[in-house]
Order: C-alpha cells, then sequence, then structure tokens
C-alpha cells in the first residue's frame, strides 16, 4: 500500500515519517528503508533503518531513473517491508505532474512485491490534479 504525508513546509511531515519508521521498525520482521534528499536525518533514524541519501545519487533526475533506482535496491534487498521517501518533490526534477504516474507506479511495485510505501508531499491534496486519492492512504 501507499501511503502519504501531505502539507506544505513547515507542517511536521518529517518528523511524522521519522517516528512512523522508529515505531515500524521496532515490530518488522524485515528491512525498512528511508530514503531522504541529504544525510540529515541519519541520526535520528534508529540504526536498524537503511537511510539512502539522494545527494550520493545526483544523476538520478526523472521519475522513470527514481523508479528504476527504487527497483534497484528492492533487488538487492527482498525482505523490505516499508520504504520511506521523504519529500519527493525535493528530489531529483519531480514536480506536481509528475506525481499521478509515480503514485501509480509505486501502487503497482507495492502490489507486486508485498511492501509499503509513505511518500511525503509538500503540497496540498487541491494542488495535486489527476492523483485518484481513493487508491492510497492519507496519514495526517
Amino acid at each position: 500500500m501507499v501511503k502519504l504525508l501531505i502539507g506544505h513546509k513547515g507542517a511536521g511531515k518529517t518528523k511524522q515519517m521519522v517516528d512512523l519508521a522508529n515505531d515500524n521498525i521496532e515490530k518488522s520482521n524485515g528491512s525498512v528503508i528511508f530514503i531522504n534528499k541529504n544525510s540529515r536525518l541519519m541520526y535520528d533514524l534508529k540504526y536498524r533503518i537503511r537511510v539512502v541519501c539522494m545527494e550520493d545519487f545526483e544523476h538520478i533526475t526523472n521519475c522513470d531513473e527514481y523508479i528504476g533506482f527504487l527497483y534497484g535496491i528492492i533487488s538487492s534487498d527482498h525482505d523490505i517491508e516499508t520504504i520511506y521517501i521523504d519529500s519527493i518533490l525535493k528530489h531529483a526534477d519531480f514536480s506536481l505532474g509528475d506525481l499521478p504516474e509515480f503514485l501509480t507506479r509505486l501502487n503497482g511495485i507495492s502490489k507486486n512485491y508485498g511492501m509499503d510505501f509513505v511518500v511525503s508531499l509538500s503540497a496540498e491534496k487541491e494542488e495535486m490534479i489527476g492523483v485518484d486519492f481513493s487508491n492510497y492512504e492519507i496519514l495526517n
């Protein structure tokens, strides 16, 4: 399932996501991945959570490359239960127009591999034109 944390900058989405990941790893039997733009959250997350810093992968510049990158992570660890993606609109060249396709593709990956995604978006629901929210769980 794809779960969304929605709201403008400063709404507390990142803190909520960090808390969710830290709680999740305590009851998880598999792996938890946290993808962030930079490494500033590394010490806020529990040591068992794999932190991926997107600044280390500056050549990932669009939705297709990002999805390919996620498939690479999935292929290296078949025990992934949840992937957290913080502030996707700040990664690469993502825009609000890319969201419907990106979220649809995440939903497909989630169903195919039996894992959850938690994605934070710095935007309001009304700004996300083309996103069918009935397919996703809104966490806030």
